[in-house]
């Protein structure tokens, strides 16, 4: 680019899972764009996310069952890994999704793509590498990275994120993961099933604390069940050094006081990339933790500027970036009014098996003050599960008890990640719990017992034609008396 302030119709920063799409349609629509990237297209999810972490977690879970072939009848030898040949899988399932999403970008005729640091200067107004850009429309789509915690002598050892777990070529002698949350429990089952000696150490009394206790409780028997160590009510963690490791000190009811390990991960969380976007300069505001503030049509506070993906703090997902993507476009381009408060919060928990999450679990749901109804059932009572030899886990589904509106629901089980979507798809269509008792899913299926668990929330069908259940239906009220959370 030459010298001078040069016009745009929109800007876009960031190249993640918002930006391009959006780049897309208004490109289409005829407007001249600039979408800024300053590191990699595709952002987190196609680079060091989603897509690498489940190439290696398919790569854990052929090696899991290769061990359990005897128990289906294959009989083989001694199953052996190789780190390289599964990280090499990884990274080019990342590079050719980055490769192809630049190739769309380079088809958009009134695109310029520009590749560089971007820092607003103004309401309308940015710089990159020295160029200054301007357009009535500016759309921030610059992610996440991960927290780092300041904990005790962090500065004194080399720790991993997520970026550097996923370029491991080698299986650590022993992973140390600091954080039991979904992040860090995916790592900890993958390395323990390429061969990896895994701790995981969370502050918290359990795992996963934002999902029930019971579906807490079956994650960690299912992770332990597989040799991997919990230390949970870890208070005043420390990292320290050791020759040829290091060592993380831990105040937990029981256990050693230190575990020492090859490798640590840190796996707490995530944070905005904002702090060094120039926000201020264009009167853009954030919450405490540098999360940009939006309205529910992604609106900042300043007319003509957007937030879209992890950076506004309304979701911290693939799909709920895209989706922001598409309430935008819808609004500015095709005349709707949509916004986030019409999105059904759903999201996964890729340990195998997995956590499919639809909506509020049972303990939101009580601190919210629903009068509620909970049908639960576990995965020996699902044939396909037994079928298939994977019967860990649960189902759960949370109803409003007056309205018989679907609040939440979880699957923890074989195939839950596309289960959950039986339960999404009727949320997001406001069908009452009823109609998923009439619908007729395909057998054998996890899916089937969905309108089984229907049943069990105690329609008036069920009173005359009761099902056989494992755990009774509870009806649960909220009480007064107790804390809200």
């Amino acid at each position: 680019m030459s010298s001078g302030v040069h016009a745009f119709d929109a800007i876009i920063i960031g190249a993640g899972q918002a930006g391009p799409p959006l780049a897309g349609r208004l490109n289409a629509a005829g407007m001249r764009v600039a979408l800024v990237e300053r590191k990699l297209v595709g952002g987190t999810c196609v680079n060091t996310g989603c897509m690498p972490t489940k190439t290696l977690i398919a790569s854990a879970r052929a090696a899991h069952i290769a061990r359990r072939g005897r128990d289906f009848g294959v009989i083989t030898g001694d199953v052996r890994f190789d780190m390289k040949i599964a990280a090499r899988r990884a990274h080019r399932v990342s590079l050719n999704a980055r490769m192809e999403n630049e190739a769309w970008l380079a088809s958009m005729g009134r695109l310029s793509f520009l590749r560089g640091h971007a820092r607003l200067t103004g309401p309308t107004t940015l710089a990159v590498n020295g160029e200054l850009l301007e357009a009535p429309r500016i759309f921030l789509n610059v992610g996440g990275r991960a927290s780092v915690p300041n904990l005790p002598g962090v500065n004194s050892v080399r720790y991993l994120d997520n970026v550097g777990m996923v370029a491991l070529d080698e299986v650590p002698e022993h992973l140390i993961v600091i954080g039991g949350s979904y992040v860090g429990l995916e790592f900890a089952q993958m390395h323990r099933r390429f061969g990896a000696r895994v701790t995981v150490v969370e502050q918290g009394a359990r795992l996963v604390s934002r999902e029930d206790a019971e579906i807490s409780a079956a994650i960690r028997d299912m992770l332990e069940a597989e040799g991997i160590a919990i230390r949970t009510s870890a208070n005043c963690i420390a990292l320290g050094r050791q020759e040829g490791g290091i060592t993380v000190s831990v105040d937990c009811p029981t256990g050693d006081a230190v575990v020492a390990g090859s490798h640590v991960l840190l796996a707490v969380g995530r944070r905005p990339n904002t702090d060094d976007l120039g926000l201020v300069a264009a009167g853009v505001e954030t919450d405490a933790r540098g999360f940009i503030r939006v309205d529910d049509q992604l609106r900042t506070g300043v007319e003509g500027i957007w937030a879209l993906g992890e950076c506004n703090g309304r979701g911290a997902f693939t799909h709920t970036a895209f989706n922001d993507y598409e309430i935008v476009a819808a609004n500015l381009l095709d005349g709707e009014e949509r916004s986030l408060d019409s999105r059904v919060p759903a999201y996964a928990l890729y340990t195998d098996p997995p956590l499919g999450r639809a909506g509020l679990s049972e303990a939101e749901a009580r601190a919210n003050g629903h009068d509620i109804l909970v049908a639960t059932r576990p995965m020996t009572r699902v044939g396909r599960a037994v079928e298939m030899g994977e019967t860990t886990g649960l189902m759960k589904l949370i109803v409003e008890a007056p309205t018989r509106r679907i609040l939440g629901a979880a699957i923890l089980g074989v195939g839950a990640d596309e289960a959950i979507h039986g339960i999404v798809d009727l949320m997001s269509t406001a069908q009452s719990v009823d109609a998923l008792r009439w619908a007729v899913p395909i057998h054998p299926t996890v899916s089937e017992l969905l309108p089984t668990l229907a049943l069990e929330t105690g329609s008036g069908e069920a009173l005359h034609a009761p099902v056989p259940r494992s755990i009774p239906v509870r009806h649960v009220a909220f009480n007064a008396a107790e804390p809200r959370r």
